[in-house]
């Protein structure tokens, strides 16, 4: 038997949400919009005047980089207080961490800048099609971020990014992954491991509601508010798999073993 809400109350709150979500679809916009408007803005004025006055070239990137991460704070602090998304960041390890490689999982379009913001000296394995980017080809290419383009290179790179203090940030699955599929990830970042040494840091994202998913657009904001959390789960030692017969099987015992951890989060 249905019971009639005759106070109106359940009504009342129903409208407070729809009215709440119509906000956030709208805040959302308004907080990409700010983030475009501040790439191009960071490009034509910060990027210049790095060029212009810091010749070495590892000291410009390194205060490029500390300059994406400020922005990215300011960007997921703006997001807050839009009242678009809700944040628990509860993994200090990112503060403390030096020259470590430091691996998640990958539910939302903005876990990048969020886990960039919060971790220190951070650097990055990007995607080649971004070098070309008109919107953030340049800042890109200013921080040093890696490209992904050729495996040897890439690997030398993270090498040296890691011997000189960065934490070298990689999402394994390689994109975003989908709404109620597992965590899948490929094999690069276990390569990346074992060929560089490093150890990781793992750490695990999430997001409820759910938001922002692949294959999701931006304005189908969830009915109440979502939280993004960020808490660290483990450090991984990867010596051990060093001692594997071959490369090949070491890599894939590790890619298993790290997807495992995260099945069990």
């Amino acid at each position: 038997m249905q019971v009639q809400d005759i106070t109106g109350v359940g009504s009342a709150r129903s409208y407070a949400q729809r009215v709440n979500r119509a906000w956030r679809v709208c805040a959302t916009g308004l907080s990409f919009f700010t983030f475009g408007l501040g790439g191009v803005v960071l490009s034509v004025t910060l990027i210049p005047l790095l060029y212009l006055c810091i010749w070495k070239s590892s000291l410009r990137k390194k205060v490029a980089r500390e300059s994406v991460r400020l922005a990215f704070q300011c960007f997921t602090w703006w997001m807050h207080f839009l009242r678009v998304i809700d944040y628990d960041f509860d993994a200090l390890p990112l503060k403390t961490a030096r020259g470590k490689m430091v691996i998640a999982n990958h539910p939302t379009l903005i876990d990048v800048v969020a886990l960039i913001s919060m971790t220190r000296s951070p650097d990055c394995v990007v995607k080649a099609d971004l070098f070309r980017n008109p919107f953030v080809r340049l800042i890109i290419r200013s921080t040093g971020y890696i490209s992904n383009s050729d495996p040897e290179l890439l690997i030398k790179e993270c090498r040296d990014s890691l011997a000189e203090g960065n934490n070298l940030i990689i999402f394994p699955e390689g994109t975003r992954t989908k709404s109620g599929q597992q965590v899948r990830f490929q094999r690069g970042a276990a390569h990346i491991a074992l060929r560089t040494k490093a150890r990781i840091i793992a750490v695990d994202i999430s997001c409820v509601p759910e938001t922002l998913r692949k294959g999701e657009p931006w304005y189908c904001s969830p009915l109440s508010k979502p939280k993004l959390t960020i808490k660290y789960v483990q450090e991984i030692n990867v010596d051990e798999y060093l001692y594997d017969r071959s490369t090949s099987q070491a890599v894939r015992r590790l890619n298993r073993d790290l997807e495992t951890i995260y099945k069990q989060v």
